[in-house]
């Protein structure tokens, strides 16, 4: 490569730039000048931008920019907006007993979602995303309950939760430790389970089964009623059945019989605002279980459903 001044090439007229690569030159043709005005616009926009807008970062934070705007407040004034409709649906839903929620199909719905947002946050570490549970967990798409399943049920079982300590209205219930405290023998307890699978069809009748059905009697029905069909008034399962919260296995009932295991729900009303758990009680309602509110007085929703 030699370099030399530039001279005028004789076909374009145009001056090189003086390089020559193995007899190539570069020619030296100016820019058109809509580019450079383009150019320069650009530079006097960025110019101006960086005076008008949030531009240069310091230590702490950016120039302010001499409009005063920022995308936090651009978001803080979205946030507002936000907040102002949804303060309307929070002022409705804390006025509306929740037992006449499901006439007012518009607000039903907003409770659902917000609800569904809540449930993300604070329930799927046990039950779920889908809320379908898991073993000791209870699946709330189902329609058997334990404490019952209308709205307002739902809301004091979220209010309160189950076995809370320190919340005297806490929903509880005790299954005694028929086998570690020596109420029952191992041989007792393995006849009580026959007669308990026998209930919900897992296993037929046999001579253990007729034994455990008097233990039954003796034992449990107090509870869960003669036929097994449990009550809500004990929070005590339906064992009639296909759905077991421990487990449908004989090991399994064995071992509930032996030393029960007594989960505990948080008492989230004081954890969360009132709104917040009626909403979440309007969402596990509408999971597909949900039943209408029994009025005072009126037929209460089915005993025989557990949860």
């Amino acid at each position: 490569m030699s370099e030399k001044k530039g001279r005028l090439d004789e076909a374009t007229r145009t001056e090189t730039v003086g390089h020559e690569w193995d007899g190539i030159e570069e020619l030296n043709t100016p820019l058109p000048r809509w580019w450079l005005w383009t150019f320069y616009a650009c530079i006097a926009f960025s110019l101006g931008y960086c005076v008008v807008y949030p531009a240069w970062p310091m230590l702490t934070q950016a120039t302010e920019g001499t409009f005063g705007w920022s995308s936090r407040g651009d978001l803080d004034k979205d946030l507002k907006v936000a907040a102002a409709a949804r303060a309307r649906t929070v002022a409705a839903l804390a006025d509306m007993p929740i037992e006449q929620l499901p006439a007012h199909p518009e607000l039903m719905r907003a409770a659902v979602a917000g609800g569904a947002a809540a449930f993300r946050i604070n329930c799927v570490q046990c039950h779920g995303a889908g809320a379908a549970g898991s073993k000791g967990f209870p699946n709330l798409n189902d329609d058997d309950w334990l404490w019952g399943g209308d709205l307002k049920a739902i809301e004091t079982t979220l209010i309160h939760g189950i076995r809370q300590p320190g919340d005297e209205a806490t929903r509880q219930s005790i299954m005694p430790n028929f086998g570690a405290d020596g109420l029952l023998t191992p041989e007792q307890i393995g006849d009580v389970t026959s007669h308990v699978l026998t209930l919900s069809g897992k296993e037929k009748r046999s001579a253990a089964s007729q034994r455990g059905a008097q233990l039954f009697a003796d034992n449990c029905a107090v509870c869960h009623g003669p036929a097994g069909k449990g009550s809500r008034q004990f929070g005590a399962p339906d064992l009639t059945d296909a759905i077991w919260l421990d487990g449908a296995a004989r090991e399994d009932v064995i071992a509930q019989i032996d030393r029960p295991h007594m989960g505990v729900m948080p008492a989230w009303g004081t954890r969360l605002d009132p709104v917040t758990i009626r909403m979440l009680a309007a969402y596990v309602h509408s999971l597909g279980g949900g039943e209408a509110f029994a009025a005072p007085g009126g037929a209460a929703p089915k005993e025989t459903e557990a949860r």
